[in-house]
């Protein structure tokens, strides 16, 4: 049984002719399809010289109320389409309040960490004095092993002897 949402239809399945089908003229493809496609353009040419001639007419009959009110919407915005070489690329927008305190959190975050880096804050010499202190207490430590150590390697020379 089938699975899926939608059922087949009951003419059956598409056909598609191979390219080697095709090649070969065994195409099952209806023989007039290319007239069909020739009356279709030739069809779509005379509506395009229709239309070319129609629009120079004024008189021309409007949808609506188009021919009959002459006024434009005053609240209608047109698009302005902009070429590219029409756009100022030195002009900048103003940025809206919630953007500009933004990018003014930003840089102040920026400057702020690069005096930071410098040691040049408050916060950045508590960090480096904690920092010298913890140093020197590493040192102090280290010495006390060494010391600990030579200690008790004498210790073992002195019991052996």
């Amino acid at each position: 049984m089938v699975r899926g949402k939608f059922k087949g239809k009951p003419t059956g399945q598409r056909h598609f002719s191979t390219p080697e089908q095709m090649l070969a003229g065994t195409s099952t493809r209806p023989r007039t399809f290319k007239r069909e496609e020739a009356e279709y353009e030739e069809e779509k040419r005379e509506e395009e010289s229709e239309e070319e001639s129609g629009e120079d007419d004024p008189d021309q009959k409007r949808k609506g109320t188009q021919g009959i009110i002459e006024i434009e919407n005053p609240n209608l915005v047109k698009a302005k389409n902009l070429k590219a070489r029409d756009v100022d690329t030195g002009k900048t927008t103003e940025l809206s309040r919630r953007e500009r305190e933004e990018l003014e959190k930003q840089r102040a975050h920026e400057r702020y960490m690069r005096l930071q880096e410098q040691g040049k804050t408050e916060q950045a010499r508590k960090d480096l004095e904690r920092l010298s202190l913890i140093r020197q207490q590493r040192e102090e430590a280290a010495k006390k092993r060494e010391e600990e150590k030579a200690a008790k390697e004498q210790k073992k020379a002195e019991s052996r002897k």
